[in-house]
């Protein structure tokens, strides 16, 4: 059984998903498609501590006063989804990187259009930061949340990282 909450944001209202134990999606508003997730009851955050959790921390990200999440994952994908789901949870806060570097990290240079697909699929955005990786030419591309949202996060992330306030002027 998966349990989900949803929250408003300044990227529209997100839908959090957990099952027992962990986190295992945030969707997006605008979002249908492949990435839903069957099975769901809805549930109090307050209800349930991962949900809970997630909501909290999530609040402090948007607030700026986050940089890292430290919550528990279970995302559901082929071993090489996870592989590169787990490279973009090291990208730092405020930085890019381009999907070819990101292939290089994942030992193959020729892999950055599956590396792409991989990070499309990605089923637990702004926790599992696919919003970082850019194309080559640093151009925003493909986000599952809009590039109106990914541009949002990024520029939210770099205005933290410069010691700027969280909060929209």
């Amino acid at each position: 059984m998966k349990y989900v909450t949803t929250m408003p944001s300044p990227v529209g209202t997100l839908s959090i998903v957990a099952d027992d134990d962990a986190l295992v999606a945030i969707r997006w508003e605008t979002e249908s498609g492949d990435r839903t997730v069957d099975d769901i009851a809805e549930c109090d955050p307050t209800a349930h501590p991962v949900l809970a959790a997630a909501v909290e921390q999530l609040t402090e990200y948007f607030a700026g006063t986050r940089t890292e999440f430290d919550l528990p994952l279970s995302a559901d994908g082929t071993a090489f989804q996870r592989q590169a789901w787990d490279e973009l949870g090291r990208i730092p806060f405020g930085e890019t990187i381009t999907y070819g570097e990101q292939a290089v990290r994942l030992g193959d240079r020729n892999k950055m259009r599956a590396v792409g697909a991989a990070n499309g699929k990605n089923p637990i955005p702004i926790v599992v930061p696919c919003h970082r990786v850019v194309g080559a030419d640093g151009k925003l591309t493909g986000f599952a949340g809009g590039i109106e949202n990914k541009a949002w996060l990024l520029d939210h992330e770099f205005r933290i990282r410069a010691g700027g306030t969280g909060q929209v002027p």
